[in-house]
């Protein structure tokens, strides 16, 4: 049998739940709040949603294999006795009744990292960029340690303590990302992680609509730091709003980028579509994004690598080997040249976005097509007509995507630009359309909304025009 990722003490201890079912030998390899994942050792933990209860699927989980359940002290109070004949079917499988099954899920996951003392643990967090800024750290770190990190977004209340039981004693750096879309939410996984190290893209609008106020979001981003306890470092931009505010929240050492920081690198040409390129101590390094907001995320990459030792040569291997993600910065040649960044978007990403297709030069036709930018709550409809009035500057063509980006469109005073009211599969085929009459071959699409809207079928309708 496998060893468990965690003992019976050590759940029971960190979780503060009781064993209330099951007899025989404790032992789990894996942990998932989603019962479709479950697979032969796993600890299951049913989450309650706004729309569903987890506990719902205790029983197909057992049936996939689930060895040990945690189970909400009121929901097995209040059906004890279909609990009781699930353990006699399956006595096997252990039940622990805890009082919160989220909160007891962060709390295990803590104690679980607390079993690699000597790993270097980074966190990075901020409003956009996170995502790209952690990948061209793994891809740089890699050079010199085996690293492990969450994959793709996996940087929630659920999904970050999911990613650390995937730490393993041959790891010798723990990267990953922190997310939040309420109040108190990095503070929960920073927890969870303890973070010696952290790195902050910025401070910007994404779920201000929770939130409240930049300044919020400020604070709770700076959470990030809580454990760095002298010994560890953070990151910061040098020219962010709240620079010195995330600054006199660190209780150790502080290094900035942006803004000729690091002053050993030094940005060279910017290549448009194909990248930037910069140099590190004199030794020159291309970087594939596009952008020079790609270029300060992989700025505050490479100021990390260079506190944690690594060399100018591995740190342009690791540059020049990242691959960009799906969805993000992307760039597809075909037929047409798609930028394909629709992964996620807020008015900072946004903006950032339509800046770089202003600096791309050329005699090729530009087309924009904008989706919806989501959970900005009361400042959805100043956000997205603050976005109509940049794209009204921009020489191209628009399409305006959802309801939200109606307020995009009303303020456009451009001269050509179409809105769809939608994200149906009726509507994607008609923004596809309006683009294969109006576009030549080599002209560029940019298509930027948030994750939701799913634009990336726009993408693939005409990516097959290649």
């Amino acid at each position: 049998m496998s060893r468990s990722l965690l003992s019976y003490e050590d759940v029971i201890e960190s979780s503060g739940g009781v064993h209330v079912l099951g007899t025989g030998t404790f032992c789990f390899t894996d942990v998932q709040t989603d019962s479709r994942n479950v697979a032969e050792g796993t600890l299951f933990v049913p989450l309650i949603g706004e729309n569903q209860d987890g506990h719902a699927y205790i029983p197909q989980a057992i049936e996939k294999g689930a060895r040990v359940v945690f189970v909400n002290f009121k929901n097995f109070e209040a059906d004890s006795n279909m609990y009781a004949s699930l353990s006699q079917k399956n006595p096997s499988v252990f039940f622990i009744a805890v009082d919160d099954n989220l909160s007891a899920l962060q709390k295990i996951a803590g104690r679980y990292v607390e079993q690699f003392p000597d790993l270097i643990k980074i966190g990075v967090t901020g409003s956009s960029g996170k995502t790209t800024t952690k990948e061209i750290l793994r891809s740089v770190l890699s050079q010199k340690y085996n690293v492990v990190s969450n994959k793709g977004n996996l940087n929630s209340e659920t999904g970050l303590p999911l990613s650390v039981f995937s730490i393993r004693p041959e790891h010798k750096v723990g990267l990953f990302e922190m997310g939040m879309n309420r109040q108190d939410e990095i503070k929960e996984i920073a927890g969870v992680l303890k973070p010696t190290f952290a790195v902050v893209t910025n401070i910007g609008t994404a779920h201000i609509g929770i939130l409240g106020s930049r300044a919020n979001i400020a604070k709770e981003k700076s959470h990030i730091f809580d454990y760095i306890n002298h010994f560890g470092t953070a990151v910061i931009p040098k020219d962010d709003d709240f620079t010195e505010f995330l600054a006199s929240q660190v209780d150790g050492n502080v290094v900035y980028y942006g803004q000729g920081m690091p002053e050993n690198v030094t940005m060279t040409a910017d290549c448009g579509l194909d990248g930037i390129d910069f140099s590190i101590s004199g030794m020159p390094v291309h970087l594939s994004l596009p952008g020079s907001y790609n270029y300060k995320n992989a700025l505050a990459a490479v100021t990390l690598a260079q506190v944690l030792g690594l060399t100018p040569e591995e740190i342009k291997n690791g540059v020049e080997s990242f691959k960009s993600i799906f969805g993000r910065s992307e760039i597809i040649h075909g037929y047409y040249t798609i930028i394909k960044d629709c992964y996620n978007a807020n008015p900072d990403s946004m903006e950032k976005a339509l800046d770089f297709m202003s600096s791309v030069n050329g005699n090729h036709k530009k087309f924009l097509v904008l989706g919806d930018m989501l959970e900005l709550g009361s400042d959805s409809a100043k956000a997205h007509s603050r976005i109509g009035e940049i794209a009204s500057e921009m020489d191209s063509v628009c399409v305006f995507v959802g309801p939200e980006m109606n307020a995009a469109y009303k303020s456009y005073t451009g001269s050509d630009s179409k809105y769809v009211a939608d994200k149906s599969d009726g509507s994607i085929a008609e923004i596809v359309d309006f683009i294969k009459r109006n576009a030549s071959k080599d002209d560029i699409v940019l298509i930027k909304g948030s994750r939701g809207m799913a634009l990336e079928r726009v993408c693939d309708a005409l990516s097959g025009e290649a």
